[in-house]
């Protein structure tokens, strides 16, 4: 096990190659490291690796995507789109085409890590409205999940056994993920609406057979309709009508694989008002009908 704050920690970058099969995969690793800039030292330094290589002056454009994490100290970046701070804790993001320069602060030097990745799915991952704006700088904060997955990259590289590529791959959009989360955590994190959101999803799970007044429900918590919905979406992804459809079209698919109930029988368990529209509503949502689904 390795400690957050590694003063010690050994230096390490590796480029790698992607094959044609790694290319078609859809997101290959190109390069991935980690250095600790001491106080008062050239940045980068000489040994920097040669194609990553720029000086403060001329910045450079690289032609592929970084998530780089700074553990330790504090810096500063810029791109073309403006100045960041970046802090212990802060993951910045690099994508091509886009000028930028970055350096810690020379009387603090920092602890960074970094990964550059190419491919469709990188390009498809950073059209997340996270990643696709502007913002360049993510203050997460220091979490051991994301240290973790660089190095479990950091050993995969070393070995570079058949396949790496494509689990380095699934690390990487991990990490992606972990962003996301973390970012959109911070609007909850110590405030009610969470806690809020979270007995509404139980409430609604516990009677996914029923007919639900989501209006009501809001009121119930003292609340407005309109807040409670777009929190509710932004802490699960749907809305809170959706997110009680998608229940029950879930405890729909169970019933009909698992019972020998009729689909009548099944709208009826699940509260829709009339089978046409729980066959309708059924397909549209699965593509199959029920008794297509059922076969």
């Amino acid at each position: 096990m390795f400690a957050l704050f590694d003063t010690d920690m050994e230096d390490f970058f590796k480029y790698l190659t992607a094959g044609e099969e790694d290319q078609h995969w859809g997101l290959y690793l190109n390069v991935t490291g980690a250095y600790t800039s001491p106080p008062n030292q050239p940045y980068p330094p000489i040994r920097h690796p040669s194609g990553y290589y720029f000086n403060w002056n001329s910045g450079r454009v690289l032609q592929e995507y970084q998530i780089n994490y700074i553990t330790k100290g504090n810096g500063v970046l810029e791109t073309e789109n403006g100045e960041f701070s970046l802090l212990e804790g802060s993951v910045f993001l690099i994508k091509p085409g886009v000028w930028h320069r970055y350096q810690p602060n020379q009387t603090v030097g920092w602890q960074e890590h970094y990964i550059g990745f190419n491919g469709e799915m990188a390009r498809k991952l950073f059209q997340h409205p996270i990643f696709a704006g502007n913002q360049s700088v993510l203050h997460i904060g220091v979490h051991e999940e994301i240290i973790d997955t660089y190095y479990k990259v950091f050993d995969l590289v070393q070995e570079e056994q058949p396949g790496f590529q494509q689990i380095a791959s699934g690390l990487i959009v991990k990490m992606l993920g972990y962003l996301i989360s973390f970012e959109k955590q911070k609007e909850f994190t110590g405030k009610r609406i969470a806690g809020i959101i979270e007995d509404a999803r139980f409430k609604i799970r516990q009677n996914v057979d029923q007919e639900l007044d989501m209006t009501l429900m809001a009121r119930e918590y003292n609340i407005g309709y309109s807040y409670f919905r777009k929190m509710f979406k932004n802490y699960t992804g749907v809305a809170p009508h959706k997110y009680h459809l998608e229940l029950k079209i879930m405890r729909a698919k169970e019933l009909l694989l698992v019972t020998d109930k009729s689909v009548k029988e099944i709208s009826y368990e699940l509260g829709f008002q009339t089978i046409h529209y729980f066959s309708r509503l059924f397909k549209n949502k699965v593509g199959k009908s029920p008794t297509e689904f059922r076969r």
